[in-house]
C-alpha cells in the first residue's frame, strides 16, 4: 500500500529520521538541510534539466550538484538526428554545502561558473529560466561555443511526483525528490553561428529536483518523457531502485498536467548493449513499453571517493499506459530516456 501525503508537512524529526515517508502529488514535504544528522560530507543537493525537441530532434540537459565532497557540474548537447551528443563536465572540491542549493523546490537561484561552463537555474512564480555557456561544445556541423536561455513555465495546478524514503540499513539517510514534467519550454541554444530554438507550443522540460542524505552505494532505475498525445501534454516518471520504496514508488502519467499514479515498474536491459532494444513493464499492467535507444550517453569515472558508472540513454518509446480512469493511452516513437546509474557517492 502507498502512502500519499496530503498536506504540508516537515520532512525531519528531531532524531533525523523522515517524519512520514510516502508520495505526494505537490511538493509538500518541508526541507531544512539544518535537521539533517549526518556529516556535511553524507549530503547530497541536486538540480537536474532535460528539454527536448520531438519535432526538432534535439535536446539539453544541464547538471548541478552538491556532494559535500565535490561539486559536479555538466552541459550536453543531444542531437538524436545524427545520434551525437557533446557534453563537458567540470568539479570543484570540497565545496561542503556552499554551492547554495535552494530549499524550496519552487524559488531561487543557484548558479556556477568556471573555464568551462557556466550555468544558472533561476526560479519565481511558477517560471523557471535557465542562461548558460560552455565554450567547447561543438554540434554535429562543427560549430564550436554553445550559449543561451531557456524558460520553462510551471502551469497553474501543475502536479507532479514528489517522493520521501529513507533507507532500510540507515532510517537516517532519506531521499526527498521532485520531479516536474510537461514544462513547456521557449528560448534559443546557439551553438557558433547555428539556432536551435524550443517553442513552447511543442517542446517541454523536465526537472528533477532532489536534496538527501545518502548511503554510500547506490544503484538506480529512471525513465522520463513529455511531449504531446492528440495535443494535450502527456508524460511520465518511472524509477526504482533507489532507498526503500515500501512506503511508496516514484511512478506516474501525467496527462493535461495531472497525475496518474501507477504501481511498480521494471527495466528490461541487455547490460551488454545499451543500445540494444528494451522493454519497460509495470506490475499492475498500466504501462508497457518498447523502448528504442538512439544515443547511450555513457560516462565513467573514478576520483578519490567518488566513482560513478552511467547509461543515460534516450531514444523511443512505444506502446501503452492506463490512467486512473482506465483510459488507454497508446504512443508511437515518442521521445524520452531511460537511465541505469551506478554510484559510489
Amino acid at each position: 500500500m502507498q502512502n500519499e501525503i496530503m498536506k504540508p508537512i516537515s520532512l525531519l524529526n528531531e532524531q533525523g529520521h523522515i517524519i512520514e515517508e510516502g508520495f505526494a502529488k505537490q511538493p509538500y514535504w518541508r526541507y531544512d538541510r539544518n535537521a539533517i544528522k549526518a556529516g556535511w560530507y553524507r549530503i547530497k543537493e541536486w538540480d537536474y534539466y532535460a528539454i527536448l525537441s520531438h519535432d526538432k530532434k534535439y535536446g539539453i540537459t544541464f547538471t548541478m550538484s552538491d556532494l559535500g565532497y565535490a561539486g559536479l557540474f555538466a552541459i550536453c548537447w543531444l542531437d538524436f538526428e545524427h545520434k551525437t551528443f557533446q557534453q563537458i563536465d567540470t568539479m570543484n572540491i570540497l565545496p561542503r554545502g556552499k554551492t547554495g542549493f535552494p530549499a524550496d523546490s519552487d524559488n531561487g537561484t543557484i548558479s556556477y561558473c568556471d573555464k568551462k561552463l557556466g550555468i544558472e537555474f533561476s526560479t519565481h512564480n511558477n517560471r523557471r529560466l535557465l542562461t548558460f555557456t560552455c565554450p567547447a561544445i561543438r554540434d554535429a556541423h562543427g560549430q564550436q561555443g554553445l550559449n543561451g536561455a531557456i524558460a520553462l513555465t510551471q502551469p497553474e495546478g501543475i502536479e507532479s511526483m514528489n517522493i520521501a524514503t529513507s533507507w532500510a540499513e540507515n532510517r537516517r539517510a532519506f531521499y526527498l525528490n521532485r520531479k516536474i514534467n510537461c514544462m513547456p519550454a521557449s528560448g534559443e541554444v546557439t551553438i557558433g553561428t547555428n539556432h536551435y530554438p524550443f517553442d513552447s507550443a511543442v517542446d517541454f522540460g523536465v526537472l528533477d529536483w532532489g536534496r538527501g542524505n545518502w548511503t554510500y552505494k547506490n544503484r538506480w532505475y529512471w525513465g522520463s518523457a513529455s511531449g504531446l498525445v492528440e495535443n494535450v501534454p502527456f508524460g511520465w516518471n518511472i524509477g526504482y531502485g533507489f532507498s526503500d520504496r515500501t512506503p511508496a514508488s516514484e511512478n506516474m502519467l501525467f496527462y493535461a498536467h495531472k497525475a496518474h499514479k501507477i504501481e511498480d515498474v521494471s527495466f528490461h536491459i541487455d547490460m551488454d548493449n545499451y543500445l540494444a532494444p528494451w522493454k519497460i513493464s509495470s506490475s499492475d499492467g498500466r504501462f508497457e513499453m518498447d523502448f528504442t535507444p538512439i544515443i547511450d550517453r555513457q560516462s565513467a569515472f573514478n576520483v578519490l571517493l567518488i566513482k560513478s558508472i552511467q547509461h543515460q540513454v534516450f531514444g523511443y518509446f512505444s506502446g501503452t499506459a492506463v490512467l486512473d480512469d482506465g483510459r488507454k493511452i497508446r504512443i508511437e516513437n515518442f521521445l524520452g530516456f531511460a537511465e541505469d546509474v551506478l554510484n559510489w557517492w
